[in-house]
């Protein structure tokens, strides 16, 4: 789940900071819940 929800967050960043120009650095609060997403994912497995 935490990896599904990884892609979507990092897709949806990329939609945000190259396609639509969001003003403010909120945009990238995005890539940073994925990437904790993903550590969490992996954490959980080990």
């Amino acid at each position: 789940m935490f990896l599904a929800l990884f892609v979507i967050l990092l897709v949806l960043w990329l939609l945000g900071f190259f396609a639509f120009h969001v003003a403010g650095g909120l945009i990238h609060l995005l890539i940073v819940i994925a990437v904790i997403c993903l550590v969490v994912h992996f954490l959980r497995r080990a």
